[in-house]
């Protein structure tokens, strides 16, 4: 894709671009429903509005970081060329301006609106997406999306630390989930844009281990997720409605998986992909029902 190819956007378009806004939507989704579980009534509107927007203003900041770091391999791959970063449209000393006033911003209102331990769990999540994953692990190794992971899983933690003040055992079986979805998610998008990643140079899993291998990790990540998703009903703090509701929806994930695994097609991953974006928005959705059944 040439730089020509690519459509202009305006100036407000290309800064919003690099906040990732559907990446962070689902990551602010997932803090929402955090801070309703996190409180057998409602969150207060203080806490529920400053701080769903301080975690999108830090989460964009750091996916404008991963942009700027990005840049080069961004403009070789077909799915990012058009970002402004890769196309030059946004320089450096912008995007690294942007950054920091949007990622302050949000400091602020997660300081004032929700409470310190947020506001340096938020920071210290997406610093660790924006330098530790983007910089170290992603060219370094084919598990980066597995140890990296951690970072996307922060946010319905997040959510229960802005309303709670805590982080308990609850808030971590949110990450959970979330920490073990991420790797079936992700290598389904690599799989259909291996070739994307091999010209880019990194180092993903598809490009280095070849299709087989990803397949079974998908599967296998799958049944690992299941598993995941049951504990919250162990743990008890959730119940029958949550418990069939993940059993279904984890039940439609592993019938993707085995179908990718027995007969892979391009098509099939890219419907995988789609679809495991819809299974954790309902997932999260179920544990928000159950909690107030």
């Amino acid at each position: 894709m040439t730089q020509a190819s690519i459509a202009p956007m305006k100036k407000w378009q290309q800064y919003w671009a690099l906040t990732k806004p559907r990446v962070t939507q689902l990551a602010v989704f997932c803090a929402i429903i955090g801070m309703f579980l996190a409180t057998p009534g409602m969150v207060p509107w203080s806490v529920l509005i400053g701080g769903s927007i301080g975690i999108w203003l830090l989460a964009g900041a750091a996916f404008a970081v991963n942009c700027l770091v990005e840049q080069k391999l961004d403009a070789k791959m077909r799915r990012t060329a058009w970002r402004p970063s890769a196309t030059g449209e946004l320089g450096q000393k912008q995007i690294i301006i942007f950054a920091l006033v949007i990622g302050l911003a949000g400091m602020v209102l997660l300081w004032n609106f929700a409470n310190p331990l947020t506001m340096w769990a938020t920071l210290i999540t997406f610093v660790g997406y924006a330098i530790i994953y983007t910089l170290l692990l992603k060219p370094a190794t084919p598990q980066n999306i597995v140890i990296g992971g951690l970072s996307g899983a922060m946010p319905p933690a997040l959510g229960w630390a802005a309303v709670a003040n805590d982080l308990p055992a609850e808030a971590w079986l949110l990450v959970l989930i979330i920490f073990t979805w991420t790797p079936p998610h992700f290598w389904a998008l690599a799989l259909y844009r291996r070739e994307d990643y091999k010209q880019s140079g990194l180092p993903m899993l598809p490009v280095t281990h070849g299709e087989r291998f990803t397949l079974l990790h998908i599967l296998l990540y799958t049944l690992v997720l299941i598993a995941a998703t049951i504990l919250p009903f162990i743990y008890k703090m959730s119940g029958y409605f949550y418990l069939v509701s993940a059993l279904v929806l984890g039940g439609m994930f592993l019938a993707y998986a085995i179908a990718l695994f027995r007969n892979y097609s391009d098509d099939l991953a890219k419907r995988t992909f789609r679809f495991s974006i819809i299974y954790l928005s309902l997932l999260f959705a179920a544990l928000l029902i159950d909690h107030y059944l």
